[in-house]
């Protein structure tokens, strides 16, 4: 084993060393959902009422908790975060033949919504400082675009067309992602979004309780800076339903409109069966908001947990040659979600020597997801330079980050 990797493992050993997963005699897994008897109560009360399906009490006590977390004016529960992507993209505007601006170091679910809404994705770099989306190759990006005025279907809200003379295809929308929990410079993309009318669509999957210090001086939840955006409950989310998201806007009419195009259109009656329009059956069960509102009332101290061990991570890696641990952008308040550790100099290698040692020992750490424009199905995708995410794919590892992995919490 070599120096690094011992010492890798050593300081993940230092900070979990006396909890109660490092002493539950299995493997430490790289973020598991705390279940217990809340979660089973809720979830029993949601068997008896006999509403388990789309219909029932949980959903919009769920809905209603996020609006308060987040501050968005409309939250709408759906299936899974990759369907609420895809209808946030569709309520943006975003439709076949378009592209989506996106980067490619991110989960692949950006880019396959961007697909399901039947759009292609357009890959652009990231920046070391937030591992998000990069507003300076984005605007590099849309500088290259070719700009028609004028009105009606396919313009943008200042009377914009932006088209990539490459393809001929209409940039519809931008989606960055907040890398772990951690916010992109959100404001200066918006920004740069507006210049051009193209609505920005955010993937927010992983931010729920990540907070940008907008420039009114405010506390701002990340996925309330675009048109429209998207959180995750996935199974290893820092808060779980099982499987399913919730999509945020603040805009009145689009709020409305997602929860009726997520309910199949279905128009009010007592009973008939009359629907107005094309649409999906993508409301999440209340089955799993049950399981969801169990969650949201820890809510507040998986925050606090997962700071805490954040804290204890930091310090540990202070002082390793070869290592540094990535803190939170500055200006920001970040979930944390997953944890992560940088080596100093990139490399695939060294980073995937570092990682089998870490798995051999029982600790179960990760790389960063393979860069999306290098995946089979996306390869002859648009895509710019990209070498701070080829950076940080061959740099990042991510550390154990159960929010309960601290001794005594």
């Amino acid at each position: 084993m070599s120096d690094l990797s011992s010492k890798f493992i050593d300081r993940i050993r230092a900070v979990i060393g006396d909890s109660e997963l490092a002493n539950a005699g299995r493997p430490i897994g790289l973020h598991e959902p705390e279940i217990d008897e809340l979660e089973k109560k809720y979830v029993l009360e949601c068997l008896d009422s006999t509403f388990v399906s789309s219909v029932g009490a949980f959903i919009p006590q769920l809905e209603q908790r996020i609006q308060e977390i987040t501050g968005a004016k409309h939250a709408i529960a759906v299936s899974n975060g990759t369907v609420g992507l895809q209808v946030a993209l569709f309520l943006a505007g975003v439709e076949p033949g378009d592209e989506v601006i996106v980067p490619t170091l991110s989960f692949i679910a950006t880019a396959n919504a961007v697909s399901h809404a039947g759009a292609t994705p357009h890959f652009i770099d990231s920046e070391l400082g937030t591992m998000g989306m990069s507003p300076e190759a984005l605007r590099e990006a849309l500088a290259a675009m070719t700009i028609t005025n004028g009105s009606g279907p396919g313009f943008g809200t200042n009377g914009m067309r932006v088209v990539n003379p490459a393809t001929g295809a209409r940039i519809a929308a931008i989606s960055p992602m907040h890398t772990l929990g951690h916010p992109v410079r959100i404001e200066e993309i918006c920004e740069i979004a507006a210049e051009y009318g193209i609505p920005v669509v955010e993937d927010a999957a992983e931010s729920l309780g990540s907070f940008v210090t907008n420039k009114a001086g405010q506390s701002q939840h990340t996925g309330t800076f675009g048109l429209t955006g998207m959180i995750s409950f996935n199974g290893n989310k820092i808060v779980t339903t099982g499987g399913g998201g919730v999509i945020l806007t603040n805009d009145d009419e689009l709020g409305k409109r997602a929860k009726h195009l997520t309910t199949t259109a279905k128009l009010a009656h007592k009973w008939e069966f009359e629907h107005d329009e094309i649409a999906w059956n993508y409301r999440m069960p209340n089955l799993n908001a049950a399981l969801g509102m169990a969650q949201l009332e820890k809510y507040p101290r998986f925050l606090e947990q997962k700071r805490r061990l954040a804290l204890a991570y930091g310090e540990a890696f202070a002082n390793v040659d070869g290592l540094k641990f990535v803190f939170e952008p500055e200006g920001t308040v970040s979930n944390y979600w997953l944890c992560a550790v940088q080596l100093d100099d990139p490399s695939l290698a060294k980073r995937d020597e570092v990682m089998q040692a870490a798995h051999d020992a029982g600790l179960m750490v990760r790389p960063m997801w393979n860069l999306l424009h290098t995946q089979r199905m996306y390869t002859g995708a648009p895509v710019g330079p990209v070498p701070t995410a080829i950076a940080l794919h061959a740099s990042l590892i991510c550390l154990p980050s159960t929010p309960r992995l601290v001794a005594g919490i």
